[in-house]
């Protein structure tokens, strides 16, 4: 993400914040791999679509109608620390380059903060999100209300800022979508190069290493989550991630992987055949995900729910399963008393962003917020026949999801991931060439 857009950005949370009110953002810290080791730096969604920075231990200041409106405090310039782990922006370089109104240093917080809030009468802030940002927050409450004597006045009220941020987060702008668009293009191109690449014999790990050799090499430095790639029955496992196993002939896998470009990430589901044809009780519990994924994007438009989706899709499942013998019953009562949900346990889909699971209210559990131009989301329905099921063992252990990635539009919706093939035939025919 640029900085411009980070800027557009504060200054629409800056209008949608109350009158003389303050808005509070800790970023994230580095976390410890191994003894003195770090994992890659990745920072706190909500900081850096605020502001696109992108290192630890930074704290943002929005003060609606007062000056500085927009302050960072930020680590300051190391010179041997920079030797030793890279360069930092520093204070002095931080407002021109981020186009800020000011920066302190990350080491003066404590005492700056209370005079920086000094005044404002409502401060919103991630309640709970973090034990350091709560922290912060608490200490400098406590030295307002302690402070009557030096002119401090405390803060009458303390909201919850991810009520207005993350809806404005949900909402994407046409710049954010030509980022995630490139996200959904690299994570599809990826999927295309394994399905080529699948071989019997070969090893899940292989996989997920030639998922991230190719997102790499076309600009996506990062997963924006754990790949699974599950062949057998472990694509049963919704969320698995081992990826230590041997792929053998005449099973299918399941491969989950998202690139993440610029902070916004792809999630592609695709689901095929370790040796590149599927077999009858495999083509058959596939098309019948695949009918039902292909239903679900079809209606997606504004003012539509996921909720209307996924009953579709639930019609289409369970009618599938009862015809192939795996369910008994009629379908409207199977799905009434919740039946499916030993082959098909999840959610529809779920928002898409900056995180994978990004921010925004459905409005209920089940889902029934309409849809609106902007909203990008994951379809992915799925079956999943465990190998201890009580049914035909032919069925036993095949596990099926088909995931894309959907922007609504004005008028409809667009799918982003549309470049790797699902179909059938396509499949055999990439995989055969």
């Amino acid at each position: 993400m640029d900085y411009a857009l980070a800027a557009s950005h504060r200054q629409q949370l800056l209008a949608q914040m109350p009158d003389n009110s303050v808005a509070l953002v800790y970023g994230h810290s580095e976390v410890t791999r191994s003894n003195d080791t770090e994992y890659r730096f990745r920072q706190d969604s909500d900081l850096f679509y605020l502001t696109g920075f992108n290192e630890p231990d930074c704290v943002l200041l929005l003060r609606k109608g007062q000056s500085p409106e927009s302050i960072l405090f930020l680590r300051p310039r190391d010179e041997l620390m920079e030797i030793w782990h890279g360069r930092r922006l520093g204070v002095e370089r931080a407002p021109a380059a981020l186009g800020i109104d000011a920066a302190y240093s990350i080491d003066d917080i404590a005492t700056e903060l209370p005079k920086l809030l000094n005044g404002a009468e409502v401060l919103l802030h991630r309640l709970g999100h973090s034990v350091r940002e709560d922290a912060l927050v608490s200490g400098a409450l406590t030295s307002l209300r302690g402070g009557l004597r030096q002119g401090l006045t405390p803060i009458a009220q303390v909201q919850d800022l991810r009520t207005v941020l993350h809806e404005l987060r949900l909402h994407k702008s046409a710049a954010e979508i030509d980022i995630l668009a490139k996200a959904c293009q690299i994570s599809a191109d990826a999927h295309t190069r394994v399905m080529q690449l699948c071989r019997p014999g070969m090893f899940e790990y292989q996989l997920e290493a030639e998922l991230k050799h190719f997102s790499a090499m076309n600009g996506a430095l990062e997963m924006g989550y754990g790949t699974i790639v599950g062949g057998g029955d472990n694509a049963c496992i919704l969320h698995y991630t081992e990826n230590d196993c041997e792929l053998k002939d005449g099973e299918l896998v399941l491969i989950d992987a998202g690139a993440e470009y610029h902070g916004y990430t792809g999630d592609i589901t695709r689901t095929f055949p370790i040796n590149g044809k599927f077999s009858a009780e495999q083509k058959a519990l596939y098309q019948i995900v695949l009918d039902a994924e292909k239903a679900a994007i079809a209606m997606l438009k504004p003012g539509t729910t996921i909720k209307q989706a996924n009953d579709r899709v639930l019609e289409i499942l369970v009618g599938g399963l009862v015809d192939l013998g795996i369910m008994q019953g009629e379908v409207s009562e199977l799905i009434a008393a919740e039946a499916y949900k030993k082959f098909y346990m999840h959610g529809l889909g779920h928002w898409l962003g900056l995180d994978v699971h990004d921010v925004g209210d459905y409005y209920s559990p089940d889902r029934t917020r309409p849809l609106a131009k902007g909203m990008v989301l994951t379809i992915e329905p799925g079956l999943y026949i465990a190998p201890d099921a009580e049914v035909d063992p032919k069925w036993q252990g095949i596990g099926v999801r088909i995931e894309d990635n959907i922007l609504i539009t004005a008028d409809g919706h667009l799918n982003l991931t549309a470049a790797v093939v699902k179909e059938i035939a396509d499949i055999e025919a990439l995989m055969a060439s």
